[in-house]
């Protein structure tokens, strides 16, 4: 490719999302991704393009009671590879959509590569172009030398807060004459039976031990810059969540609710769930269970859990810094730098939290660049989507002051009309989002996928 209309500076979901976004508009793109280029993030594992990082999980898949669900639905009527990528690596994990992340990473990787729109440059961009249309989608683990250029760009310092990573256990090293595999009420999903996780049981004395465990666990060092950096409270440490309570994990991520142990029939006081990461089974991950305790003592710790004694782990927690910048302040409608219009920002580096809502933002970025070069305006989606109000949020709706990293959730949303029943709240935000979603598409020549 000897000449690109857009550059985007980033590889993850968010920059994955809007290389095939202009690419199948028409448009050549340079998508600059440093890992692979002899530089990597602290956190990531690979150089492949939209990396999952955290988890595998893209979470409720349920289009008509969740807004992340109805996001999914609405970026896949807009021809999105996430989406079309991970509806064909999906695993069981009842109402949820979980991925096999290599199996996903690789065929985001290849549909790029394939695409004669696309040249993709393993380099490391230390400076904000000056000019050309350019989408920044670097995500929260933003090289230094970046990150320092767009705060010299916006004039604002960034903020920052803490992202913690969940391990990973070997499928056979779990005993399974203890843990039993089953969904929470047995609810099934769009694929799998209803015993898409696997469920490993503490009564009181084991919780209460394992929680004063988690206390007095060795934890990972603090630098003094990181010392007031505040957590995303989605991605929550759990040792941090332990701290707020004796209690608190039982009714968070070990939540025993809804869980009947084939072998007592009844619910366990506590319980720690692990959910599929692969699609050969080999690997779970321990859901919830993101933290900042060193390895050798999350090893020991974690073996302490019922079933997973004698466990071996493909990969331990972790905890890295991630970056965002006061996108309410910052950016224009469209996401263009309000100093410096011919820079959009997208992803998670807006403040969005989430892997679809990273890519979502990707999404609507790459459509406000595409419409610009070609003498258009795309007005935003409407703020009754979940797109629009996800969208709204980042670039006006919340307060500057107190930004911080936001899932989409009907919190968003404009309100109902009067008179509509609790019951039937989530249902007509749906309902009402598909027809907004619909009129837009129409009334700016959008076709549906």
């Amino acid at each position: 490719m000897s000449q690109h209309q857009v550059h985007i500076i980033g590889g993850g979901l968010a920059g994955s999302e809007a290389a095939w976004q202009l690419a199948e508009a028409g448009i050549r793109v340079r998508l600059s991704e440093m890992r692979g280029g002899g530089d990597m993030t602290p956190a990531h594992q690979s150089d492949g393009l939209a990396e999952m990082v955290c988890s595998n999980s893209f979470r409720s898949d349920d289009g008509d009671s969740n807004a992340v669900g109805l996001l999914h639905r609405e970026m896949r009527a807009l021809n999105s590879l996430i989406m079309n990528v991970a509806d064909q690596h999906k695993l069981p994990a009842g109402s949820a959509l979980a991925v096999d992340r290599d199996l996903f990473s690789d065929g985001v990787t290849r549909r790029l590569m394939e695409h004669p729109n696309i040249e993709i440059v393993r380099e490391r961009i230390d400076q904000l172009p000056s000019d050309g249309m350019t989408i920044v989608a670097t995500g929260p683990l933003t090289a230094e030398s970046l990150a320092h250029s767009i705060g010299d760009a916006t004039g604002k310092d960034s903020l920052t807060f803490f992202d913690a990573i969940a391990p990973i256990v070997y499928r056979d090293t779990i005993d399974m004459d203890i843990a039993w595999k089953a969904s929470r009420w047995d609810k099934v999903g769009p694929i799998g039976d209803g015993k898409d996780y696997i469920n490993c049981p503490m009564d009181k004395d084991q919780y209460y031990t394992f929680v004063q465990g988690l206390l007095d666990g060795e934890k990972t060092d603090f630098k003094d810059w990181e010392k007031e950096t505040p957590y995303f409270e989605g991605c929550m440490p759990i040792e941090v969540m332990a701290e707020r309570g004796i209690e608190t994990l039982r009714f968070g991520p070990m939540k025993g609710v809804g869980l009947d142990n084939p072998r007592t029939g009844r619910w366990p006081y506590a319980v720690v769930q692990l959910r599929q990461d692969n699609d050969l089974g080999t690997l779970w991950n321990m859901v919830g269970f993101q933290t900042k305790l060193k390895h050798a003592e999350q090893v020991r710790l974690f073996r302490t859990i019922p079933a997973l004694e004698k466990a071996e782990f493909a990969r331990l927690g972790g905890l890295h810094r991630n970056s965002f910048i006061r996108s309410p302040d910052l950016l224009d409608p469209q996401l263009r730098l309000k100093t410096s219009p011919h820079i959009r920002f997208a992803g998670q580096i807006t403040g969005c939290e989430g892997y679809v809502e990273s890519a979502a933002i990707g999404l609507i970025a790459a459509r406000f660049a595409a419409a610009e070069l070609g003498g258009k305006t795309l007005p935003p989606p409407p703020s009754d989507t979940a797109l629009g109000a996800l969208l709204g949020h980042i670039t006006g709706g919340a307060d500057a002051d107190s930004y911080q990293p936001m899932n989409v959730n009907f919190g968003l949303f404009p309100p109902l009309a009067d008179g509509v029943r609790k019951k039937d709240r989530k249902l007509g935000y749906t309902q009402r989002a598909g027809q907004s979603l619909a009129v837009w598409m129409n009334e700016n020549s959008i076709k549906t996928n």
